[in-house]
C-alpha cells in the first residue's frame, strides 16, 4: 500500500477537498509507468520572496508546484514552526530586539557548534514579534526589499493556506515537512515527532492519500514513522557525511552507504522516496562542470524508490561553472541547462528554488 500511496502522491491524484478536483498540473492515471517529474517549490519561492514565509508558499503554489518543502522546528512550548534551521540570527530581525538580547548564545546542534537564537528558546508568542529576513541577502539582493514584512509561520498557518488555495485554485496541493535534528531535539526533551503526528491527525491528513509527504537527513525516526503514519516517508541524503542519529549511536555508516544497492535496498523497507543531494547523482567534475551521472536513480528506482534530488536554483553561484552567465554571482545563469541534464537521468520529481523555471524545464 505505501508503494501505491507514493506512486499516487507523485502523479498528484488527490482530491481536493468539496471541491472534488484532481490536479490539473500533474494529473495522469496512477498506473502509468511514469508520470510528469514534480516540481516542489523549496522552502517555498525563495527565489522571490524570503524563504519559509507565508508569501513564498503562496508564491510556490502561485505559480504552479502543487508541493512545497517545509522545514519543521520546535518552540519553547512545544508548537512546530517553519524554519530552516532552529537557529534564526541569520533569517529574522531578531539581532534587533533588545529584549532578546540575552537569549543568543552558543549550541552544539549535529556536532556542530553554533552561535545565535534558537527557536526552541522562545515562545510561539515571543517568535511572532520577530519579523523574517532574507538568508543570502547577497546572492538575492532584490528580496532585501521585503524584510520585515512577514512572520515567522507555523506548520498549522502553513497547512490552512494550502487547503485555503486548494479549493482557489481547483487543484490539490501539499507540503513535504522536513523533520530538522530529529537526535537533537529528543535528547533537550522536545522531540518534533509526536507534535508533527498530532497535527496530521489534528487536520485528518495522517491517511492513504492526504497530501503530505515526511522528510528527514535522519533514520531512525522514519523507521519509527512508517509504523505511525499512512503517508509516505522521504529518505534525504547528503554528498557528505552521516545520518545525526548514525554519528550519535556510533553507527559508522554514511550516506555514501545509504546510496549503494544494499543501502538503498534497505531504505525501502521504510521510506518511499530518496531525496538524493544532486552531486550524487551528477557529480561536478574538478572544474564545476557536470560530470558523468552515477547509477543511482537506476539503483534507486530497482530498489523501489522514487527519487527527488535537491536544490535547483538559478542563480550563478549555484550553478555548474560552464553554464554561469557572468562573474556576478546573483545574475542568472543556464539553469535550463542543468535542469535538463538531470531529467535526463529519469528522476522523478525535484525541489527548486525558483519553481516556475523548474516546470517551465519539466514541461518542456
Amino acid at each position: 500500500m505505501r508503494r501505491r500511496l507514493a506512486a499516487l502522491a507523485l502523479s498528484g491524484l488527490f482530491l481536493v477537498g468539496a471541491a472534488g478536483a484532481t490536479s490539473a498540473s500533474q494529473a495522469a492515471p496512477a498506473d502509468e509507468e511514469r508520470a510528469e517529474p514534480v516540481v516542489v517549490g523549496h522552502r517555498g519561492a525563495p527565489g522571490y520572496r524570503p524563504e519559509h514565509t507565508l508569501a513564498s508558499y503562496e508564491l510556490a503554489y502561485r505559480q504552479g508546484a502543487d508541493w512545497v518543502d517545509v522545514d519543521l522546528v520546535p518552540t519553547k512550548d512545544g508548537q512546530l514552526v517553519a524554519r530552516h534551521e532552529n537557529e534564526i540570527g541569520g533569517t529574522t530581525d531578531v539581532a534587533a530586539h533588545p529584549e532578546f538580547a540575552s537569549r543568543k548564545t552558543t549550541k552544539v546542534i549535529d556536532g556542530v557548534p553554533l552561535t545565535g537564537w534558537f527557536t526552541e528558546d522562545f515562545t510561539l508568542a515571543e517568535l511572532k514579534t520577530l519579523r523574517a529576513t532574507e538568508r543570502i541577502p547577497d546572492i538575492r539582493p532584490d528580496n532585501k526589499i521585503y524584510n520585515g514584512r512577514w512572520q515567522i509561520a507555523t506548520y498549522q498557518e502553513v497547512l490552512d493556506l494550502t487547503k485555503r488555495l486548494g479549493r482557489e485554485l481547483h487543484r490539490t496541493l501539499g507540503t513535504y515537512p522536513e523533520i530538522k535534528h530529529s537526535t537533537y531535539f529528543a535528547s533537550i526533551g522536545n522531540p518534533t515527532e509526536p507534535k508533527l503526528v498530532d497535527l496530521l491527525g489534528r487536520n485528518g491528513l495522517n491517511k492513504r492519500n492526504a497530501p503530505v509527504i515526511i522528510q528527514s537527513f535522519e533514520v531512525a525516526n522514519l523507521k519509527a514513522l512508517s509504523k505511525q503514519v499512512k503517508v509516505p516517508l522521504v529518505q534525504l541524503t547528503s554528498a557528505t557525511g552521516a545520518p545525526a542519529d548514525f554519528v550519535a549511536s556510533g553507527d559508522k555508516r554514511t550516506y555514501a552507504d545509504l546510496a549503494t544497492p544494499a543501502g538503498l535496498k534497505e531504505i525501502s523497507t521504510y521510506a518511499d522516496f530518496l531525496g538524493p543531494e544532486k552531486a550524487q547523482i551528477i557529480p561536478r567534475t574538478a572544474a564545476g562542470t557536470l560530470g558523468t551521472p552515477t547509477t543511482l536513480v537506476k539503483d534507486a528506482h530497482d530498489a523501489g524508490l522514487k527519487v527527488v534530488p535537491y536544490t535547483f536554483r538559478n542563480e550563478n553561484s549555484f550553478l555548474p561553472t560552464n553554464l554561469r552567465s557572468s562573474a556576478d554571482p546573483s545574475d542568472w545563469g543556464n539553469a535550463f541547462a542543468e535542469l535538463d541534464a538531470f531529467l535526463a537521468t529519469g528522476i522523478d520529481g525535484l525541489f527548486a528554488d525558483q519553481p516556475d523555471t523548474a516546470l517551465v524545464a519539466v514541461r518542456s
